[in-house]
């Protein structure tokens, strides 16, 4: 009796001791993305969808944002890891230290999709760009919408004088001046902009041939990036294998569009996907361009280094 004891707890503490060496599982990181309800946005969530990032070795948590100015709190106060932003936003938080890192592209125009749209009212009798010289276009200041507004017709031909904004900073109450005629034009990002025409607005000009001006970015805190270092890379090759299924498929990930109130119920039957960008990060050209604008503006008082705050080091 006393042996058959003496082996039942050889087997015990034997097994206790192989439990204690056996490796523990490697808990998979962490991030934390802030989102708008944006067509930006659309890969990540069809990464999550498709299970592509615990796939490649990292879970992320999406935060739901209804503003920017949310979002960027959130980044402020360190509650969110990364971001779909603009390289505006980025001089902006970095214009005394490096605070944010771009990592890659989230949307860019294409020739076939359109970003941004500067629409007249239907009431308005403008249909060509030349009759938006001196009309005040309605924008919100400050942001990449009044940017675009001014490389586009400037592109046009237009002088800085013959330029007018005025400030409407809820897309809402632009798309209610627009139709009520209150408002001659106003400059909309897409899906809002397909809406507008859907209802009457015209399509007076847009940035399918301005690529370099309407993209937007994805951003992470620097601490971040530079604790997670392959996490970020985790999130990035992850992203890069979401983008290719949903511009092989768009119609697959439908389904985004109405679970995340990203596309207004009139248009979900049919409207399509733009193409989104493959990996790259913008160019040192493009962010030179943003700056001196934002420089002209007075929204910045002095440079904001390009290689501190772009990178594509972590893309696959």
């Amino acid at each position: 009796m006393k042996i058959s004891r003496f082996f039942a707890f050889l087997l015990i503490t034997s097994g206790l001791f192989l439990q204690s060496c056996a490796p523990k599982p490697v808990e998979m990181p962490v991030l934390k993305i802030a989102l708008l309800p944006i067509i930006d946005a659309v890969p990540i969530y069809a990464a999550q969808q498709e299970g592509l990032f615990e796939k490649n070795g990292v879970k992320v948590e999406i935060i739901p944002v209804s503003a920017a100015p949310d979002r960027d709190q959130l980044m402020s106060a360190g509650q969110a890891d990364g971001e779909i932003n603009e390289t505006a936003s980025v001089m902006l938080f970095n214009r005394e230290s490096t605070q944010l890192q771009i990592v890659r592209y989230a949307l860019r125009p294409t020739a076939m999709s359109p970003h941004f749209y500067i629409l007249a009212s239907a009431k308005s009798g403008i249909t060509q760009a030349t009759q938006l010289k001196g009309v005040e276009i309605g924008v919100s200041q400050g942001t990449v919408i009044e940017y675009v507004t001014d490389r586009m017709l400037e592109a046009q031909g237009f002088t800085a004088d013959e330029i007018k904004v005025i400030p409407v900073p809820k897309l809402s109450d632009r798309m209610t001046l627009l139709a009520s005629g209150d408002l001659l034009a106003g400059t909309m990002p897409d899906p809002l902009a397909s809406l507008a025409i859907q209802q009457g607005a015209v399509d007076v000009l847009d940035d399918a041939q301005s690529p370099q001006y309407g993209y937007s970015v994805i951003s992470f805190r620097k601490a971040v990036i530079d604790a997670e270092p392959a996490a970020i890379r985790s999130f990035l090759a992850a992203l890069e294998e979401a983008t290719a299924l949903v511009n092989a498929d768009p119609a697959k990930f439908a389904n985004i569009l109405s679970d995340q109130q990203i596309v207004p119920a009139p248009l979900l039957t049919s409207y399509t996907l733009p193409e989104y960008p493959t990996a790259g990060v913008p160019t040192e050209d493009e962010w030179n361009d943003a700056m001196t604008w934002m420089i002209e503006k007075q929204l910045l008082k002095s440079t904001v280094s390009y290689s501190s705050s772009v990178t594509s080091e972590y893309l696959p």
